[in-house]
């Protein structure tokens, strides 16, 4: 069985959304002991939408995940855990808060990683 490392939390939003997205990511940052990445206003990696990604330990799962679902704004939020598994990580083990959406998994070779 893999050991979870840590999860990222994926904040989606678009060109009206940003800037509830970026004080929701930069909060998180201040409450939490979360890395706020960047702000990335083009789909990244396997993302389907505009994000910001927060990572975090698994010991701020139980903080971190409340917060975002009491806190969200109607923002999209997909987290996952990190395993090094990638493939599984993001097609089996995922959370999704709001509109669940489909992600890009061809980036992900058929090893997961």
């Amino acid at each position: 069985m893999p050991e979870i490392t840590g999860y990222h939390a994926h904040v989606y939003f678009d060109a009206h959304s940003q800037t509830v997205a970026q004080q929701l990511c930069e909060k998180a940052g201040r409450l939490f002991p979360v890395e706020v990445g960047r702000m990335h206003a083009k789909n990244v990696g396997p993302h389907p939408r505009w994000s910001c990604q927060l990572a975090f330990a698994p010991d701020a799962f139980d903080q971190v995940i409340p917060w975002l679902m009491l806190n969200r704004q109607g923002l999209t939020i997909f987290t996952h855990p990190e395993t090094g598994q990638h493939l599984e990580d993001h097609r089996d083990r995922a959370i999704w808060m709001g509109e669940m959406l489909a992600l890009d998994l061809t980036i992900f070779d058929r090893t997961g990683t």
